[in-house]
């Protein structure tokens, strides 16, 4: 879910923080929405109205009236054009008067006069952030239905380090996200996600592994998340960073692995197996490193537990089930006794033919099968935009059950 066409009004109030609108007007626009900026007075020591209107386009406002001709900037319309409402960074002062309706500038009036939903993402020092008049404010516009995006926890501008930094740009577009996505078939659902490679251990140096990057599969957690589902994603060893808001259980080999998917997949409305599992792991570790010696050097190699098949024997009528597929030759029909073999509903098919597609890219091109034999097709697109494309079938065919 993008927020093309969503009309978002920026209200940026007096922090350090202030310089980080940028970045939140910049991914907002990128994204294609509307975006409206209101500044407080103290705002400008901080970021110039210059750069905000250069970023999104339209003027930024900050007075009621325009200069000296007595024109003014009609607040009740700015709330009304918007279908929500940010205030970030907010300010201890921003958030007590907009608590007890303080109307003593342009953006309290215009949150005053705002119909549509309402967040506020607080940012100031550590003490402020906790004390009791501040707690009592972010409680009652809570009251009043308005969303706070929690505070995070890192080093503050008086060089403390707690809770008060203003959340992440990117965290608080992905909680725009979610609220156009909170009505969705998926609220409530529970959705299981493996991603990453395992490693099958030789001694405690050497592996067995594949060049999975997990970067698939930590998309469509975070696609799934924003949609509404309760998400846990069993993850291989991988560098990409957890989206907020997702339960991630860290294995190593193809048995952790399995042993983590069982134990979560009977409460599981929605199962998707991303990883990519080692089908064969080492039949005896050394429990020292293996010297070079032999000119030839040879590994017994044992199955490993066929994770997909062995869920798919267990589906119950109300789960989903989807698998994937990275073929290189005879694609559609290997995704096809895959898909059937492991009683999957729905298969995601990828070559490594197609150029971009595959381990490692940023991009990845995809075909996706069900069990009544359509198949859809996708071009090359970001990983993002294909864990979307996942998402949309997904949810199709949740509707179905």
């Amino acid at each position: 879910m993008s927020l093309k066409n969503k009309k978002i009004l920026l209200g940026v109030s007096g922090s350090i923080a202030a310089y980080k609108s940028a970045l939140i007007t910049r991914l907002l626009v990128k994204e294609g929405a509307q975006v409206k900026i209101v500044l407080t007075e103290s705002a400008k020591d901080f970021i110039t109205p210059l750069t905000l209107s250069t970023l999104s386009k339209n003027p930024v406002l900050s007075s009621f009236t325009k200069g000296g001709t007595g024109e003014w900037n009609n607040h009740v319309e700015l709330g009304l054009w918007a279908d929500v409402m940010l205030i970030a960074p907010a300010s201890a002062t921003t958030i007590a008067r907009c608590a007890n309706g303080l109307a003593e500038n342009l953006l309290v009036a215009t949150y005053l006069s705002a119909r549509c939903p309402v967040f506020f993402a607080p940012a100031m020092d550590l003490d402020m952030y906790k004390h009791p008049s501040t707690v009592t404010n972010l409680t009652k516009l809570v009251s009043y239905g308005n969303t706070i995006i929690d505070a995070e926890n890192g080093e503050l501008a008086s060089g403390l380090v707690g809770e008060g930094r203003l959340a992440e740009p990117e965290h608080i577009v992905n909680e725009l996200r979610r609220h156009f996505l909170k009505n969705t078939i998926l609220e409530g659902k529970k959705v299981l996600i493996t991603a990453g490679p395992t490693q099958e251990p030789l001694d405690p140096v050497r592996f067995i592994s594949n060049h999975s990057s997990g970067k698939m599969g930590f998309a469509i957690a975070e696609a799934f998340r924003l949609a509404g589902a309760q998400v846990t994603l069993i993850s291989g060893p991988v560098s990409v960073t957890a989206p907020i808001g997702i339960q991630v259980e860290k294995v190593v080999s193809a048995q952790q692995m399995y042993e983590a998917a069982e134990k979560h997949f009977s409460e599981s409305d929605v199962v998707i197996l991303a990883a990519a599992v080692a089908d064969y792991t080492p039949k005896h570790v050394a429990d020292k490193k293996i010297k070079k010696k032999e000119d030839v050097f040879n590994i017994e190699l044992t199955k490993t537990v066929d994770i997909a098949a062995t869920l798919g024997k267990n589906k119950k009528a109300s789960q989903l089930l989807v698998g994937f597929a990275l073929e290189t030759d005879n694609e559609l029909e290997n995704a096809k006794g895959k898909l059937e073999r492991k009683n999957f509903d729905l298969i995601v098919l990828n070559s490594l033919q197609d150029k971009g597609a595959g381990f490692r890219y940023d991009t990845n091109k995809i075909k996706i099968l069900d069990r009544e034999g359509n198949t859809y097709d996708f071009d090359l697109k970001t990983k993002q935009e294909v864990a979307a494309d996942i998402l949309n079938i997904v949810v199709q065919k949740v509707a179905e059950l």
